[in-house]
This record gives C-alpha cells, sequence and structure tokens, in this order.
C-alpha cells in the first residue's frame, strides 16, 4: 500500500515538479509569489523523483547507495533543521531571503530528517531465512 503511495507521488513529482513546488511554496511561505526558483531546481526535483521510485522499487537491500543517501541527508535536517532549510533554500532560490517561512516548516523538516534516517538505515531490510525451504524439502537424508 504505501509503496504504491509512493510511486504515486514519485510520478507526479517527475511528470509535474513546478506543479508540486508551486503547491508547496503555497504551503511553506507566507510570500509564495516572491521566490524565485534557480533553474537547476526543476531537474533536482525530477531526480528526487526518480531516486524515491528507485527506493520504492528496489527496497533499500537492492539500491543500498540511494537508501544511504538518504539517510545521510536526513542526518542534518534531523539535527539541524533550521540551518539545513536555509542552506536548501539558497541552493533552489536566487532570493532566499526575501522568503518569509510559516512557522511550522522548521520543526516540519525535522520530523522528514527523522523519516529519511529511518527510510535510509532500516527500510527495506529484510531477515533471511537461515535455510531455504524448497532446499529442505527437496534434502536427501544422510
Amino acid at each position: 500500500m504505501w509503496r504504491a503511495i509512493v510511486l504515486g507521488f514519485t510520478v507526479v513529482e517527475i511528470l509535474f515538479p513546478d506543479q508540486i513546488i508551486a503547491w508547496g511554496e503555497r504551503r511553506a511561505f507566507e510570500n509564495p509569489n516572491d521566490g524565485e526558483l534557480r533553474t537547476w531546481t526543476m531537474p533536482m526535483a525530477r531526480l528526487e523523483g526518480v531516486l524515491f521510485a528507485w527506493l520504492a522499487l528496489g527496497g533499500r537491500r537492492r539500491t543500498p547507495t540511494v537508501a544511504g543517501l538518504l539517510a545521510v541527508l536526513g542526518v542534518p535536517a534531523l539535527l539541524a533543521p533550521e540551518r539545513f532549510v536555509r542552506t536548501a533554500l539558497k541552493l533552489a532560490y536566487r532570493n532566499p531571503d526575501d522568503l518569509e517561512l510559516k512557522p511550522w516548516v522548521v520543526p516540519a523538516t525535522r520530523a522528514i530528517g527523522l523519516c529519511y534516517v529511518v527510510l535510509g538505515t532500516v527500510a527495506g531490510r529484510v531477515s533471511a531465512p537461515a535455510e531455504d525451504s524448497r532446499s529442505k524439502s527437496n534434502a536427501r537424508p544422510e
């Protein structure tokens, strides 16, 4: 169920990053129309969608590099969310100092950082069975 939701969101993010970004701006900024996106912001949003789709489809076990990257990005968001938001705004916008954040953005960034760390380190881990059930039933007595 969660995989389908994540995949649905990632498809929308890959196909329509401008609409996702505009939606986020309206919710996160007091002055959403003042932001001037950098030229690489849309392609990076698409790349984020691709990475999340890859993680959702392959699971952590089959995509350890993506999962590790997710965990690494989550640590500063979790531990220093205000600095993380300022840095992200500088990377994504030409005029980050003109944008006024709504009060919930920094605490939400900390929560998202926690989710990234958990997804990157725990999600998709499956304990392998000690023995393959098929080989057990086909084994010959010695």
